[in-house]
């Protein structure tokens, strides 16, 4: 079966998210009742229930997004929908390596646990922000980031051809958010965030969960998984271990982990978990790539590989 299993990260959270799953499958129940003794609190009532504020709290987040996708991503396997490679967008990468049988869901939840705990509290120690710059090339962004050297702004998501997503300090991010209209962007967009993801504000976050990768045990994934840092495909437990831990302060390469799977010949493509954000980066990267999305179980009963 050729089909990539590709899964969001952060922002394609929603209140509800994953309900029917757990009052209607047992894998969902099983899953979600685990998830809460892994977190050490009711994060089913904050997914299902919210308030949206909360949800969208870096530290709930993360673990909301990598539980429910899981979960889409098992029951379509358990229909037969096995995947020949996958991909995840930032938080996103922790749920295809699950799917990827590199570590179990227990072991990817407490991962997912501290990586978020560890950058909500590097945002409070190193407060950051981020903005989306829509309409300039790659290069042009990049160097704008790089020659200003009044604070920390880095290129964090280059998420498509003209849409990447900028990182840093507070100041230097809003210094450079006119530069890059100067330049001949469209748009700059700050977004609603707690830290600088994906930049060296990252530090703190970037060490513990260091000091946890290097204590658990990763196997060789089953499949190739695309990371962010190289948008290469990688499957050894090494290259896994290395790839989360340089993720944090390096940025996702989302445009080049696409169309090097296209090329590596993928011609179909799921989102596998809430939200349409990476059906819509597809369609900016690379037509070709059929792309479809699930998220709900009956889009789960109804999917069809053919």
């Amino acid at each position: 079966m050729n089909i990539a299993f590709l899964c969001p990260g952060q922002a394609s959270q929603k209140v509800g998210m994953g309900l029917d799953l757990y009052e209607n499958t047992t894998l969902g129940k099983d899953y979600f009742d685990r998830a809460n003794d892994i977190m050490g609190l009711d994060i089913q009532d904050i997914i299902f229930n919210g308030p949206e504020d909360t949800l969208k709290q870096t530290q709930y987040t993360q673990p909301a997004i990598y539980i429910v996708s899981v979960i889409i991503g098992l029951l379509l396997m358990e229909k037969g929908i096995q995947p020949s490679s996958a991909a995840g967008h930032s938080l996103g990468e922790y749920s295809a390596l699950t799917l990827a049988k590199s570590f179990d869901f227990e072991t990817g939840l407490k991962l997912v646990k501290v990586r978020s705990e560890g950058m909500h509290n590097a945002g409070r120690l190193h407060p950051g922000t981020m903005a989306a710059v829509i309409g300039l090339d790659d290069k042009t962004t990049r160097d704008i980031c790089d020659q200003y050297t009044n604070g920390i702004v880095v290129a964090a998501n280059f998420n498509a051809k003209g849409q990447v997503v900028i990182s840093g300090e507070v100041d230097a991010v809003h210094a450079v958010m006119p530069l890059m209209k100067d330049a001949g962007a469209m748009k700059v967009i700050e977004l609603n965030v707690s830290g600088a993801f994906h930049s060296p504000l990252m530090t703190s976050a970037k060490e513990i969960l260091s000091e946890m990768l290097l204590s658990i045990e990763i196997q060789d994934s089953e499949i190739p998984v695309y990371a962010n840092v190289t948008a290469s495909p990688i499957t050894t437990a090494d290259d896994i271990r290395q790839s989360l831990i340089d993720q944090l302060e390096n940025p996702v390469r989302w445009h080049e982990s696409i169309t090097r799977l296209v090329s590596d010949g993928m011609t179909r493509a799921v989102e596998v978990g809430p939200g349409r954000v990476l059906q819509g980066l597809s369609r900016r990267i690379d037509r070709s790539l059929d792309m479809s999305g699930v998220e709900t179980l009956e889009q789960i009963v109804s999917f069809d590989y053919v």
